[in-house]
């Protein structure tokens, strides 16, 4: 079992800058993919970005690239969202998962088995 807890939500401006972070603990952190995904209010969850064990590979929703980065301290086993310039559409419930996705499912949800509680960002213009 994986515990996965969120934090660092909170409210900013257009083209701020806001920080999450996901603490994971229960079975070896070093061993699980780590993806942020979201929900905004009346949508479908969506994939937000996505790093492998060793932190090499990551990868992002066209919508996020280049302003958001993810990474990840497998000694403190934590993962990071780094989300600058942000955007009102940015607004959502932003949910930490973990798990051991194929490379095609990277982007799917039901490939993580475990999820966290979630942390509402919110964006006003």
């Amino acid at each position: 079992q994986v515990q996965v807890v969120e934090s660092g939500g909170g409210l900013v401006q257009t083209g701020g800058s806001l920080s999450l972070s996901c603490a994971a603990s229960g079975r070896t952190f070093r061993n699980f993919a780590m993806a942020w995904f979201r929900q905004a209010p009346g949508k479908e969850r969506e994939f937000v970005a996505f790093i492998r064990m060793r932190g090499v590979t990551t990868n992002y929703a066209d919508s996020v690239k280049g302003r958001f980065t993810i990474s990840r301290d497998n000694a403190k086993n934590t993962v990071n969202l780094q989300m600058n310039s942000l955007k009102v559409e940015d607004t959502a419930v932003y949910y930490c998962a973990a798990g051991h996705p194929d490379a095609t499912l990277e982007f799917v949800g039901s490939a993580y088995p475990y999820w966290g509680q979630g942390t509402q960002v919110t964006v006003s213009s």
